[in-house]
């Protein structure tokens, strides 16, 4: 699946974002309290035929190629808390820069 990524290397590439967009709003003025993330996914499940092997969930591109319609697809919702590590009881602040259409 040349246009697809596993959903663990989605979530964790979601994690890095928000945890650089933290790290970039500390000290500013204006934050965000992130309480809950909804994602819409559409995906692809491959299982091997090999011994041991896992299955596997990859994210696919919502444009899609020819490829993908031969895939058997389905959309999951996921609805992800974010939490500190070292502090799951406090908010998640988030800041960055402020979008043309945000006010």
């Amino acid at each position: 699946m040349d246009d697809a990524v596993e959903l663990a290397e989605m979530i964790g590439q979601l994690r890095s974002e928000l945890s650089r967009a933290m790290a970039d709003g500390a000290g500013e003025g204006l934050r965000f309290q992130a309480e809950k993330l909804e994602l819409e996914l559409t995906v692809a499940v491959e299982r091997s035929r090999e011994p041991g092997a896992k299955v596997r969930f990859w994210v696919l591109d919502v444009h899609g190629s020819a490829r993908s319609a031969h895939t058997a697809t389905q959309r999951i919702k996921l609805t992800l808390q974010p939490v500190l590590g070292d502090a799951p009881d406090s908010p998640a602040l988030i800041s960055g820069a402020e979008l043309p259409d945000e006010s």
